[in-house]
């Protein structure tokens, strides 16, 4: 070899040397801003556009509302006999009266009527009524997989007794039909879930009973307050986050009760027809869980809120000992939070979906401070993209308690509530949701991806001479975890009766403005693996 080729050589190695270490680097720094069109720039201002004309997606998209025929056919049927059903029950009891548009405007507490064929067919439903603390009339509806029903994703046979889950709905007359979508999708999973109304808002009753059971106005409104309430009329008005704390407190009371240890219904001697314990308690599971991540939470419990019923669970998680998992919808929130009036201590592994946009889009110059409430700010500067991880995913991670954060794309407040025609809302972003909550609850409710707990030693008998041990099979590798993975399948109403499988690329379907990211263990390993930034936002 010359020494010609022997310092072109050279050079290839350092040529080659030098690229494995920018690659290295590069791998090492992450992207410190996001990649895609400038702030400010033409670019920036159409995918911003395309952005909010996005944010009506479950309307004008593709299969949306206005675009399947079989939706208007299902409105009109769906919502007309619910509302008729809504009707005769508040006639029956006249006493009990719910002055709230869900129970009065035909299709405000619809749901999706494209799930009107699930019953019977994909899980069971089992209406329930009961009082809260204050003796107001509560009504809800139990679900629970149908007896020898299979997984419809894995096709296993779900087997009882199995985890509970209590959703709470959100405020400004939220309704329980509105979170269906999400009851039906764990419950025909392998999960007991109770939806339900707040005191004075859907189909439950507005007023507390204080006094005599034949007394009007049933409290005094002039009687000091009591704790957490904001008038001597507990529950009224119902805009405040006591309803939605006591109501989530007071729907896992029912949830666990049995004919052994019956829910008290307080104040319910004019009415003979309440439950006194939840109609499907056998296929709850009741065991202390042995494998719970928190100690001292050894119920099989989740609560999921939206809204103020999010701020709702964000506390009740950290004083009630019965929650296992918690799931805020828009938002997870910490003490001190704009919602948040209690103050909020970390306790079980929490779940946060939160939206980019609040009840009506805006301009990214605008989506300064929060959703709720918008703030104007320079154009030529992306939003603060770790605005949605401040609100309470920050707290659970410095707590050390396990927590994710997930921004659907072109995500509103209203993503989370099936309303028919009106208001914004993501095409994908409640299927999104759902794939996330399945999996949340899976972890830590079914514990899905731990290693199985040892068996007990067994006493062996000595070995004869000559006979080989058995040779151990090796254990199948670990399947990825599904909170991690990049793409989902989701079963899709489309039809009553009718479900249609769907990928959701996570690419796709993650914000671009706001930073989704987890910090958990790992339950093979039980370290702790974190990422800020799982959508490449940048700034994270």
């Amino acid at each position: 070899m010359d020494a010609g080729e022997l310092s072109l050589g050279r050079l290839r190695v350092v040529r080659f040397a030098v690229l494995v270490a920018v690659c290295v680097l590069s791998l090492a720094a992450g992207p410190a801003h996001a990649s895609g069109p400038k702030p400010g720039t033409p670019e920036y201002f159409q995918r911003d556009n395309q952005n909010m004309q996005d944010a009506y997606g479950r309307e004008f998209g593709p299969g949306g509302q206005v675009n399947n025929t079989n939706y208007t056919q299902a409105v009109i049927t769906q919502h007309g006999e619910t509302w008729w059903r809504q009707l005769g029950q508040q006639l029956a009891i006249p006493n009990r009266i719910a002055i709230t548009p869900g129970n009065f405007f035909p299709g405000w507490n619809g749901g999706n009527p494209l799930r009107g064929g699930w019953a019977g067919r994909r899980g069971m439903i089992v209406p329930v009524s009961y009082t809260n603390r204050y003796g107001a009339l509560i009504r809800g509806d139990v679900f629970a997989p149908l007896p020898g029903a299979k997984d419809p994703y894995t096709g296993k046979v779900l087997k009882p007794p199995f985890p509970g889950v209590v959703i709470t709905t959100g405020s400004i007359q939220g309704s329980e039909r509105m979170y269906f979508w999400l009851a039906q999708d764990l419950a025909e999973r392998g999960y007991v879930v109770i939806t339900y109304d707040v005191q004075g808002q859907g189909t439950s009753e507005t007023l507390p009973h204080q006094g005599p059971i034949d007394a009007v106005p049933f409290c005094n409104p002039f009687a000091p307050a009591k704790g957490g309430e904001m008038f001597g009329c507990p529950g009224v008005p119902f805009q405040q986050e006591a309803n939605f704390v006591f109501g989530t407190e007071d729907a896992t009371s029912f949830l666990l009760s049995t004919p052994d240890h019956r829910y008290p219904n307080p104040a319910s001697s004019d009415d003979p027809n309440l439950n006194t314990f939840n109609p499907l308690w056998r296929l709850f599971d009741s065991r202390p869980d042995k494998r719970t991540v928190t100690p001292g939470r050894t119920t099989r419990v989740a609560i999921v809120g939206h809204s103020l019923g999010a701020a709702a669970v964000s506390y009740v998680q950290g004083v009630d000992s019965r929650v296992e998992a918690v799931v805020a919808l828009d938002k997870l929130s910490a003490s001190g939070g704009q919602i948040q009036s209690e103050k909020v201590t970390p306790v079980v592994p929490a779940l946060a979906v939160q939206s980019e946009y609040g009840f009506n889009v805006q301009p990214y110059w605008m989506a300064n401070q929060s959703s709720f409430t918008p703030q104007p700010g320079d154009p030529s500067k992306a939003p603060d993209t770790r605005r949605e991880e401040k609100t309470g995913f920050d707290t659970w991670r410095k707590a050390g308690v396990d927590t994710m954060l997930v921004v659907p794309r072109a995500s509103t407040h209203l993503d989370y509530t099936d309303i028919a025609y009106v208001l914004p809302a993501s095409r994908y972003g409640q299927d999104l949701t759902s794939v996330y909550v399945q999996a949340w609850l899976d972890r830590y409710l079914k514990h899905q991806g731990a290693p199985a707990p040892k068996p007990k030693p067994k006493k062996h008998r000595k070995k004869r001479h000559g006979r080989r041990a058995p040779v151990k099979a090796s254990a199948p590798p670990p399947a990825p975890d599904p909170l991690l993975q990049t793409s989902f399948r989701y079963l899709e109403p489309v039809a009553i009766g009718k479900w249609n499988p769907l990928t959701l690329e996570r690419s796709k379907l993650l914000s671009f403005y706001f930073c989704s990211g987890y910090s958990f263990h790992d339950p093979r390993t039980k370290r702790l693996v974190t990422s800020g930034d799982i959508a490449g936002v940048g700034g994270c």
